[in-house]
């Protein structure tokens, strides 16, 4: 990198290496260009306005990438699916959500591009819900001047495989839902689970969920299980029945379907009595009654995942303990906030 005067109306491209301020009184004082700023044939009589009639300038040499180039083959790098790359600012590219889904992001190698001297991608968590045109990730080099050899390292990293970060689209789903207890398939009281239900799936762009009806029965609730899957269902959920009591038979009911359960029991509050089982790929879920009373429990950090075809396994619902703890704010922000936020 070479500093060089030049005159001004000879400058038309050129990059300017310090900050050319501009003092109104009473009116402006600050950086009217600012350091890097390639100079544009419009730029030239405002220049000569306040004076200038030489700037300095940057002449980058061999192996040098200008901090906006720099930039944009960092973010361009960084991007897979469903991921839109900003402009640069002094460096920095956003990356956005080109359609609802869900954030995913390659921690390890995310670190090692941190670790990269002059480079810094800050994101989202990973498994964050995203809608449509939500900023993700903020990517940027530090000095104006950046080596080339630098990006050819980003650039290696990122092509292990599948991009680093990538926006993970919602599949459409058939749902099917069994409401169980006595109290509600006798009509003794109104149910409250199926507009839950509806709610929280119409959310993700899915269908209503076709909903059945079962007292506390084993085998009932199991004959629920296959008829739904009969009738094309490929994600059933199961309320209420989830506790200890003699009559919770939930647990034992989606085990006699011929599903294998994954994990009963999250470390998520609310959501301790959450379970999950697949009969193939087809997820079962067994929901405590805290999903009826609170806003978010385990089913809003674990319902999009599934909602994308990602398998979940027993580890990672373990490791939600880590960010499982709802603060329950008098004002929800969630998923803008900790819950479910744990280290996968």
């Amino acid at each position: 990198m070479i500093k060089i005067i030049i005159e001004t109306e000879k400058a038309v491209g050129k990059l300017i290496c310090h900050d050319i301020t501009k003092i109104e009184k009473g009116q402006f004082k600050g950086a009217l260009f600012k350091k890097g700023h390639r100079i544009r044939p419009e730029d030239i009589n405002t220049l000569l306005d306040i004076g200038k009639k030489h700037v300095y300038t940057l002449q980058l040499e061999e192996g040098e990438l200008h901090e906006d180039d720099a930039g944009i083959r960092l973010a361009e790098a960084l991007a897979g699916r469903g991921l839109h790359v900003g402009k640069p600012a002094e460096g920095r590219l956003d990356l956005t959500a080109e359609h609802p889904g869900l954030f995913k992001v390659d921690i390890e190698r995310l670190h090692r591009l941190n670790s990269i001297e002059d480079v810094i991608v800050a994101t989202l968590h990973n498994n964050s819900p995203l809608a449509e045109g939500e900023k993700v990730a903020g990517a940027k080099v530090i000095p104006l001047v950046v080596k080339e050899e630098t990006l050819g390292e980003v650039e290696k990293i990122c092509s292990e495989g599948d991009a680093p970060l990538q926006v993970i689209p919602y599949k459409k789903y058939k749902i099917g839902a069994i409401i169980t207890g006595m109290e509600i398939a006798e009509g003794r009281i109104k149910d409250g689970f199926a507009p839950v239900l509806e709610e929280k799936t119409r959310y993700y762009g899915q269908e209503k969920p076709l909903v059945y009806f079962a007292g506390d029965n084993v085998q009932e609730i199991s004959s629920k299980i296959d008829q739904l899957l009969a009738e094309g269902c490929d994600m059933v959920v199961t309320t209420g029945g989830m506790s200890v009591d003699p009559d919770d038979v939930t647990p034992t009911a989606i085990k006699d379907s011929g599903a294998e359960i994954i994990k009963y029991g999250a470390p998520a509050l609310p959501g301790a009595m959450f379970l999950l089982a697949y009969r193939g790929d087809i997820p079962i879920i067994g929901l405590p009654a805290c999903a009826m009373f609170f806003q978010n429990t385990v089913l809003d950090i674990l319902l999009p995942r599934l909602l994308t075809g990602e398998k979940v396994t027993a580890s990672e619902i373990a490791a939600l303990g880590h960010g499982g703890l709802c603060r329950r704010c008098e004002t929800c922000f969630f998923p803008r906030c900790s819950f479910g936020k744990s280290s996968f």
